[in-house]
Order: structure tokens, then sequence, then C-alpha cells
């Protein structure tokens, strides 16, 4: 079943596609959305359409920022109640919290962890390709740029993070890099995260309304409860990703991580017909399409980033999956690329 994201993660697309020369109820209709998907904000689409469309936005554009101008003005209202909680917390910590707590309500394939060491946070945001072979370029920057916006309501809009940083290789234009992030951005790096100070978590929001948080959290609460099931396939998955390249991911270690017992993490799996052997090579492949399709990491790196012990794993499970190796994935992506050019 396809992940399902609010339709108000397309709020913008219509000025960016506009501004690249195309026509965006056209691009909708191609890519099996209704037009009217951009007045209904709270309707749930399939996330699988929505990549599709900005996928073949930025190429049809030649914008391969497409995502990220799409994020430039957004605003915490745009994720509807959500957003009401995240407003009125003590702290960006807490709001950061409250968006984790309630992700499966505004996009189901977007995975949200944030690690703290030595006075530095490292937020990062994982997107769940759907499709093995669907890019996912557009979606990260998109999120990321939509997380820098929400902290910027915390932080002040001069406020500028340590390190922005992308697993995908960086643009042959930044300016729109630059304007919205500044100039600390690292691309072709083992995740994507945003880096900021502790500091910076707990600052206080003046303008935080506890009655107000109470009232929204109460909403949200009555509608998480029928995702109960839902919420443990998305932290199982946030798990998985988390701890592929440390080359520790087995359910015993997902279980202790998550604080239960692997009984019940595979009873949950198994009441949405899924096991943690699928799920994790569900994950590997949509990795290899960022790692080996899209980017340039040399092969043993990959290896390492899917929880493979040895490049001779990797290499073996590649061609079981697609057939070829990896190497002769990446010539096929070269040709094309030279008969594009």
């Amino acid at each position: 079943m396809s992940s399902l994201v609010r339709a108000a993660s397309l709020t913008n697309y219509s000025e960016v596609a506009l501004a690249g020369g195309l026509d965006p109820a056209r691009m909708l209709v191609d890519a099996g959305l209704s037009p009217s998907v951009l007045r209904e904000p709270d309707l749930l689409i399939p996330v699988e359409r929505v990549g599709e469309l900005l996928q073949t936005s930025a190429v049809m554009s030649g914008n391969e920022s497409f995502g990220l101008c799409m994020a430039e003005s957004r605003l915490l209202s745009n994720l509807g109640a959500v957003g009401m909680l995240i407003r009125d917390q003590p702290t960006l910590r807490d709001s950061l919290n409250v968006l984790m707590r309630y992700q499966a309500l505004l996009n189901g394939s977007l995975l949200l962890m944030i690690e703290e060491r030595a006075g530095v946070v490292v937020i990062r945001e994982e997107v769940m390709a759907g499709n093995a072979q669907q890019p996912t370029r557009q979606r990260i920057e998109l999120a990321l740029g939509v997380m820098l916006r929400l902290m910027r309501q915390f932080l002040g809009a001069s406020w500028q993070p340590r390190r922005v940083c992308f697993e995908h290789s960086a643009p042959r234009d930044l300016s729109a890099h630059h304007r919205l992030f500044g100039r600390c951005i690292e691309f072709d790096y083992d995740f994507n995260c945003i880096v900021c100070a502790k500091a910076d978590l707990d600052t206080r929001n003046p303008s935080a309304d506890p009655a107000m948080a109470r009232y929204a959290q109460q909403l949200l609460d009555a509608s998480a409860r029928p995702q109960q099931g839902a919420r443990m396939l998305e932290d199982v998955r946030r798990t998985i990703l988390l701890l592929l390249p440390s080359g520790r991911c087995t359910i015993e270690q997902v279980a202790e991580h998550l604080g239960v017992v692997c009984r019940t993490v595979q009873r949950r799996l198994a009441e949405r017909d899924q096991s943690f052997s699928s799920m994790v090579n569900d994950i590997r492949k949509e990795l290899v399409t960022r790692h080996v399709i899209e980017g340039d990491r040399p092969l043993t790196e990959v290896a390492m980033l899917l929880g493979f012990s040895a490049p001779s794993g990797f290499s073996r499970w590649y061609h079981a999956q697609f057939g070829c190796s990896a190497k002769e994935s990446r010539a096929v992506r070269g040709a094309v690329h030279s008969l594009a050019a």
C-alpha cells in the first residue's frame, strides 16, 4: 500500500511551476493527481505521485532545486492542526518532539530523527521512496527546506544552521540553496540533516499558549489512535535507517531501541503483513536508488551504508535483486546521461 501525504505538501507548487514555464494543472493530471488537490490541503494523496510530480517538474523546468523553491515561503499553518500544536510549544525541542510524534499524520514516508552529542544537535530526515527507482532529491530538499523554515519561526528569520548536509550530489546552480540555507552546505554526505547547537533547541518560545496546546493535542490524539499499528511500522523503518550503517541492524537491536521486546515488533509487523527481513530488504532497495543510481559514492562505501559487512555480500545481494551488478547499473546511467547531453 502506498504511503500517503497531506496535499498541503504541494503548497506553492503552482507558483514554482509557472515560474519554470510549466502548466501546473497539466503536470498534476499527468502525475495522476487532480488539480483540485491544491485547494484541499488536508486531503491525503499517494506520496509516489507527489514524488513523480516533483521529479518530472524539475526535469521539464530545468530547475534542479524545484522542491527547495517550494519550501522557501512555507509557514507552520501549512502543517494544519499539527502546525498549531507545534506553534504553542514552550521550546523548539518540544516542537520537534511533537513533529516526530505526529509525523505519520502529515507524511507517511518521511522519517525524522534527532541525535545529540557534545552540545551539537543533528536533525536527520529520510524519505521512503516507495518506488525503488524513483529519485528522492526533490522530496528531501523540500523536507529539509520546510524544517529550516519551521526552525526560523522560533529562532528568527536570520538564524543560520551550523551545517546542512545532503546525500545527493550538488546541483549545477547553488543559488537557491545559498539563499535558503546559507553557505555551510555539504553534498554527497552519509545522510540528510540540519546541524545546530543544543542551545538552539532549548530557546524559549515567548508566544507559547499552553491552553491552546493542550486543546490541539487532545484533537490530534483522538485522530491518531486508529493509526497505532502504522506508527509502529514507521518507528521500525526509522530505526532500521538509523542502524543500517552501523552493521547492528537486527530485530533485537531495533526492539531494544524502541523499548519493546522482539515479539512485540514481530506481532505488530505481522498485523501489517510485513516482516523485519522484508522491511530491511525494501529499505536497502530504496537506498540503492540514491547511492548507486543517483550518487557517485565508491561502492565499498555504499555497501557499508546499506549494512553489509563486506563488499562481496553487497555484490551478491545487488545481483539477486536487480539481475546485474552495481557497476553495470552505473554504466547504464552514464550512457543515458551521455545521450541526454
